[in-house]
């Protein structure tokens, strides 16, 4: 009879088994990537070697992490005698399956590699959103059938390994000693082998080679940070730091912070009186709806029409830096570049960001933020409340709304609980930075009945722009009747075009936005400014006419102070970016592949060139040191008030 510690052993002997394997076919991935993907850079020996290494212990590892549930059934079943036929066969099909697709995983990223030269990275996952392009150009590119054949052959092998170490017989009770000692080694495992243990060699693909199928997976799905240095053109990083360093300080700026950051002081009246802010950032609201801006035939927007061009400035040269609220977040709120991968809104590194928040709430300000949705959506919430908002308002905070659709309250409920928070920052005697963000305008473009001639039963996208033009009137009105009017300027701007459109790359022309400012404390007379500028110049701008010092490293410009030349517009679309000016768009897409537009965007579409002229291979070095520099600071945390001189 064989001893109670030899049967308690064969539990584990699937788990281990099916570590085995995982971290043998992980070996075998490396070994095909190493010898059909070498980098085209000369690797030692030594290199090579220790990216094997470091693989191993990552594939170790990760194997012992996912085997647990394996070993957590294994140890903890209470059984004396084996499973019966039925389940044993579902036993033998699932695992059959879960082999199969483990395969196929692997040899995915094999495809993968040869195209990008990197693990699975947010690009991979992006390819999930769109499952009919990819499978078909998959089917179309490779020998998809024989693959899959192939990984199901490997999967029943597999599984028929798993089941061999399966014991004929196993001692009844359970062995929870056996479960805590696997469940420690795994938490250990998961730990210590962290993804920037692979990033020991100068060179990209070595550190690629160390990685881990699984690893990478994880990482591109929880923190969507592309390699932009891997995929993007890039400069020497003082190179780069110092010429963006000389496109974002303007005469005036002090340096306030290490070279190695865009911190500067801009100078400004201290004793001046903290004027109150709002910004109400609005919902899909391009520059297409604006008789003011240039919209054939009826204007949608009549009564901000008339504001603006009466009693406003406004900017009728300004564009959006991405097609997402998300991205709005980005450049209003942060003058931040729009850099490929998600929106560093959405990312793992954002916490005490440098915001116009952080900016004012360092000045003294109460700094609210009022959202009409739910905090949750886009992280909204998360965001809000740790970079600089003290007082974050959503969906569950407005108390019976008038008016509510899937993604939240109608703007005049947001509108509403505007006037009273700035009402009661008033009585208090606070100067106040409030935001607000819109949802009405968007699907399935319903409001509240009455408000309009139109019928909400429609639907209609322009019927529901007429209402937020109503409901933005409105605002205004109530708000010119309080008695902080006369000390508050009013922003509008909105987070993105409606609706993307075009066939260049990125899109420019359904990017433009209107920015209306109001007020008598900085608006005597109405204006038109035509400077061309971006999202990222919202923060800039509305701190100048605040008129305070401030310490910034905003990458954006002041469209009302900074001198007339350098200014830009920085895009962002899918997982191209890139930079216009002067009427020319150069464009970096993946792989550092580069396309020069050329054209007046607010006309027609731009149009490819062949070749680029010198302006634009000024404009193509600007926007390498500006994203890279970005990515930079992101990555290093160090777009934060960090110990700057203040």
């Amino acid at each position: 009879m064989k001893s109670n510690t030899s049967t308690s052993f064969q539990r584990l002997l699937p788990p281990l088994v099916a570590c085995g394997i995982l971290t043998f076919l992980s070996t075998v991935l490396r070994i095909v990537l190493a010898t059909a993907f070498p980098s085209p850079n000369p690797v030692s020996g030594f290199e090579l070697l220790h990216a094997f290494g470091i693989g191993l212990l990552f594939d170790s590892g990760t194997s012992l992490v996912l085997t647990t549930p394996m070993a957590m059934w294994a140890t903890l079943r209470n059984r004396a005698r084996p499973a019966g036929a039925s389940v044993r066969r579902i036993g033998a099909v699932t695992t059959t399956l879960a082999w199969s697709a483990i395969t196929f995983l692997f040899v995915a990223e094999g495809f993968f590699f040869e195209e990008f030269q990197s693990r699975y990275n947010p690009v991979a996952v992006d390819y999930l959103i769109y499952p009919h392009e990819v499978f078909v150009n998959v089917w179309q590119s490779y020998p998809l059938v024989w693959v899959i054949l192939a990984c199901v052959g490997v999967g029943v092998f597999a599984a028929w390994l798993t089941f061999r170490a399966l014991p004929a017989e196993q001692a009844p009770g359970r062995k929870p000693v056996l479960a805590l000692a696997w469940l420690a080694a795994a938490v250990l495992a998961a730990f210590l082998l962290q993804p920037s243990f692979a990033r020991f060699s100068r060179d990209r693909v070595v550190n690629e080679l160390a990685g881990n199928t699984f690893v990478s997976l994880a990482q591109a799905v929880f923190t969507r940070n592309l390699d932009y240095e891997a995929y993007y053109p890039t400069l020497p990083a003082g190179e780069a730091m110092e010429r963006a360093r000389k496109l974002v300080f303007q005469p005036g700026h002090r340096p306030a912070g290490p070279t190695n950051t865009l911190f500067r002081r801009v100078p400004g009246d201290p004793e001046r009186p903290k004027l109150n802010l709002i910004l109400l950032l609005e919902e899909s609201l391009g520059s297409e709806f604006w008789g003011s801006l240039g919209r054939p035939g009826e204007s949608l927007m009549p009564r901000m029409d008339a504001l603006a061009t009466n009693e406003a400035l406004l900017f009728d040269n300004l564009y959006a830096d991405g097609n997402r609220t998300i991205r709005g977040y980005e450049g209003v709120y942060c003058s931040f570049p729009p850099l490929p991968g998600d929106s560093v809104v959405a990312r793992d590194r954002t916490d005490g960001f440098e915001t116009l928040a952080q900016v004012l709430d360092r000045d003294g300000y109460e700094t609210t933020f009022i959202y009409a949705g739910r905090g949750v959506f886009d992280g909204t919430g998360n965001f809000a409340r740790k970079n600089g908002w003290k007082r974050f308002l959503e969906l569950k905070d407005f108390k019976d709304p008038a008016f509510t659709t899937v993604w939240g309250v109608c703007n005049e409920d947001l509108y509403d609980r505007a006037i009273v928070e700035m009402r009661e920052a008033h009585r208090a005697g606070r100067p106040f930075f409030i935001t607000t963000m819109s949802v009405s305008n968007h699907k399935p473009y319903t409001y509240p009945a009455g408000r309009i001639p139109q019928d909400p039963l429609e639907k209609r996208r322009d019927n529901v722009v007429r209402y937020t033009d109503h409901a933005l009137g409105s605002f205004f009105e109530k708000a010119r009747k309080e008695a902080f009017w006369s000390n508050t300027v009013f922003a509008v701007v909105a987070d993105h075009g409606a609706r993307v459109y075009g066939s260049q790359t990125i899109p420019i022309r359904s990017y433009e936005i209107p920015m209306v400012v109001l007020g008598p404390a900085v608006v005597p007379r109405p204006q038109r400014v035509s400077k061309l500028g971006s999202q990222l110049d919202v923060a800039p701008t509305l701190l100048g006419l605040l008129g305070r010092p401030y310490l910034s490293t905003f990458f954006g410009h002041d469209l009302i102070h900074d001198p007339e030349s350098g200014h830009r517009v920085l895009l962002h679309h899918n997982r191209s970016v890139g930079i216009y000016a002067d009427e020319r768009l150069v464009v970096f897409n993946l792989n550092r592949h580069i396309e020069y537009f050329a054209g007046n965007p607010k006309s027609g579409q731009m149009h490819r060139v062949p070749e680029a002229d010198a302006r634009m291979k000024e404009l193509e070095t600007d926007a390498t040191a500006l994203f890279q520099v970005g990515d930079l600071l992101y990555m290093d945390r160090r777009y934060r008030d960090n110990g700057a001189d203040h």
